[in-house]
């Protein structure tokens, strides 16, 4: 479980992480010590013993790295926390993680202060206290290796809070066991060896930003280059100059990407392909990229499974386009109708999941845990169809359909077709009231710049393609759609304007 004293044994000078906006790098070797030293730390002044919660307010950086190779050695556990939270939020998820020690970057520091319960934590430290102490070029006392503590596969290595939107967050349990199955899943479908190389944009207190790449890349002793926010311009321009292989983004970011006045002319030769995740991305998307060269990977994943689940092979973007693929090597799938029977090729049903990836449960929320791992398999609350050739489509999330006249409808597929309009960016469809039929669809519609389109232009262009029960019965154009952030969009706060 200990992949840093592993790497600094085989290739303990070569550069495993970069941060970007000061430059700094560490050897697999530097991590390594840096990692021994705060493992030293952690016993002696914090009495931080396996299982103990180390709960973190920062953005990327390099000490976030060491602080993952010292929960290997250590058997703590990482609580990543969401800075872009509230004061309120924050005291919610500290309240259940009840960590024994809290290191908040300074600027995120009145955050911290404002909820109660940081109060009751006994230790804390500073981001940038931690960085001093990680200072590669000052020996200390704790430099001697570390003698590892024995731990289960099934011990934690995380504790990953979901987004909340629906209600409180609940603490998905992300094990040394599934850290290593999600690298060998991830290897196994895409190209990640010892000569990978890639920058991590997403933000580290989700998934994405620690299990798509960044962790099966330092598995495999690969190169990660971390950055603190997505900005466009520099991203374009690091896609080049570190020689990226694989890049891992969400279509928002893709089309910014492609947006860029230097796109045109860049040189994306280094690029194996890109992976897309989080939601479908658009085809004249995905045309754009093809145009440079650049294939584009569609997949599937979710917090509590993998997170890196299904993939698309880029030689059927186009001929399976909508598709998030087909299961990984070592996943297990079933779709289930409302009776749990396997449903036909493409009818729609839960996707259920099953294999050595999957969460053991949620931290202290028994009741979430055997809802969600019903009769052994693992209830993802997404609806698929699966077609004739195994290809899995995501029709909607279960808790999006609503019924309208006696009939379900799925937001997802109206929102696809209402994005083909030449003069549409983006969509999203909610649930109204509606006293004759229960429930229509509200759509709200972002328009690209300079574009005009009315109301019932709109309807009359889906009425071309949709049941009649499926098309909207009103429609808002906004500026652009709330998104979450990982650059979903976000359902609730829709809900919220009407």
């Amino acid at each position: 479980m200990d992949w840093s004293s592993k790497w600094a044994l085989y290739s303990p000078d070569k550069i495993a992480f970069k941060e970007y906006e000061t430059n700094k790098t560490l050897t697999f070797g530097e991590l390594d010590r840096l990692a021994n030293r705060l493992a030293h730390r952690f016993a002696a002044e914090y009495g931080i013993k396996k299982g103990d919660r180390v709960a973190v307010l920062a953005e990327n950086c390099l000490e976030y790295i060491v602080l993952f190779c010292t929960a290997q050695k250590t058997g703590c556990i990482l609580v990543p926390l969401n800075y872009r939270l509230s004061s309120a939020e924050i005291d919610f998820l500290l309240r259940d993680a009840k960590p024994k020690l809290v290191i908040g970057e300074s600027k995120f520091q009145a955050q911290l202060e404002q909820a109660a319960y940081y109060r009751k934590i006994k230790h804390h430290w500073t981001l940038e206290a931690l960085g001093s102490f990680c200072n590669k070029a000052i020996p200390t006392e704790y430099d001697a290796a570390f003698l590892k503590l024995p731990l289960r596969e099934s011990d934690p290595v995380f504790i990953l809070y979901t987004s909340g939107t629906t209600g409180f967050p609940k603490g998905a349990l992300y094990t040394h066991k599934m850290l290593f199955w999600n690298s060998i899943n991830t290897s196994m479908s895409l190209i990640v060896n010892s000569e990978s190389r890639t920058i991590n944009v997403m933000p580290p207190f989700h998934t994405g930003g620690w299990n798509v790449l960044t962790t099966p890349f330092f598995h495999h002793g690969g190169y990660t280059c971390l950055l603190k926010k997505f900005e466009p311009a520099a991203v374009l321009s690091l896609l080049q100059s570190e020689r990226v292989s694989l890049f891992m983004g969400v279509p928002t970011m893709l089309k910014m990407l492609a947006d860029e006045p230097a796109f045109e002319r860049a040189d994306f030769s280094s690029l194996h392909y890109i992976i897309v995740g989080g939601e479908p991305m658009p085809v004249p998307l995905i045309e754009k990229w093809h145009e440079k060269g650049v294939l584009i990977r569609q997949g599937y994943g979710m917090t509590e499974v993998g997170p890196n689940l299904t993939s698309l092979h880029h030689n059927d973007a186009m001929r399976k386009r909508g598709s998030i693929g087909r299961p990984n090597f070592y996943v297990e799938i079933k779709i289930a109708d409302e009776q749990g029977r396997d449903c036909a090729p493409n009818q729609p049903g839960e996707l259920l999941l099953r294999g050595p990836m999957v969460t053991p449960g949620y931290w202290r929320n028994r009741q979430a845990t055997q809802k969600a791992l019903e009769s052994g398999w693992f209830h993802t609350g997404d609806l698929v169809r699966q077609d004739e050739d195994q290809y899995i489509y995501v029709v909607d999330r279960i808790k999006n359909m609503f019924i309208s006249g006696g009939e379900n409808v799925y937001p997802a597929e109206i929102e696809r077709v209402i994005v083909t309009h030449p003069a549409v960016a983006e969509a999203s469809v909610i649930a109204m009231p509606d006293e004759k039929w229960g429930e229509t669809g509200r759509a709200f519609v972002v328009l690209h710049p300079g574009e005009q389109l009315t109301e019932t232009a709109l309807m009359e262009y889906c009425s071309t393609q949709l049941a009649r029960f499926k098309i909207p019965k009103s429609v808002v154009f906004i500026p652009a759609l709330p998104k979450n952030d990982t650059g979903k969009i976000n359902r609730l706060a829709l809900r919220e304007k009407v």
